[in-house]
């Protein structure tokens, strides 16, 4: 028999832990990982995508990371710096990133008409063909999940989700202890 730790109560708060299994920000991140999984999975089979990337993504080479330089690059390009802030990266993380999709032929380095000491991350033409596809895969994916769980709910899931994303931009999230709340010294 397995005993408890001292500092645990013994009562079923204490025991059972399956809200850590269930909660919604990890069905949020389990939905997520599935949804670029297939989002990859519709690339490497793409027609669109370039032969030589449609094999890296079929050989698991192109990653969820590598997503975030296909969502996040405007079409004019960017800084680094930007596309990093704007994937929620270091721009260290980033970087090696770029110089992967670079070695791939996805992205380049351009100068910025701007700052000549600056250096902007543009889609090559076979980025943009990248692009095109994963345009279409991500149609695809949403068509498969609104068939999975209903167009209405699939609306439902869709309009939560925009309002919680603004949300956390327009305003910081106020935490109140769980533990502890409420009580009195």
């Amino acid at each position: 028999m397995v005993s408890l730790p001292y500092h645990l109560a013994m009562n079923s708060e204490a025991v059972d832990d399956r809200w850590r299994q269930a909660h919604l920000g990890r069905l949020m991140g389990h939905a997520m990982r599935r949804f670029d999984e297939r989002v990859l999975q519709l690339m490497a089979a793409s027609e669109q995508a370039p032969l030589a990337l449609a094999n890296l993504a079929a050989r698991d080479k192109v990653g969820a990371a590598h997503i975030h330089i296909t969502r996040h690059l405007p079409l004019e390009g960017a800084r680094l710096t930007e596309l990093a802030q704007w994937a929620g990266m270091s721009k260290q993380a980033m970087g090696d990133l770029v110089d992967q999709c670079e070695a791939w032929g996805i992205v380049a380095r351009a100068s910025d008409p701007r700052d000549a000491r600056a250096r902007r991350i543009v889609f090559t033409p076979a980025g943009l063909d990248w692009l095109r596809a994963f345009r279409d895969a991500v149609a695809q994916a949403e068509d498969e999940f609104r068939a999975a769980v209903g167009k209405e709910v699939a609306t439902v899931v869709a309009l939560g989700l925009e309002v919680y994303a603004e949300g956390a931009r327009a305003a910081p999230i106020r935490v109140t202890p769980a533990y502890g709340a409420g009580r009195s010294s």
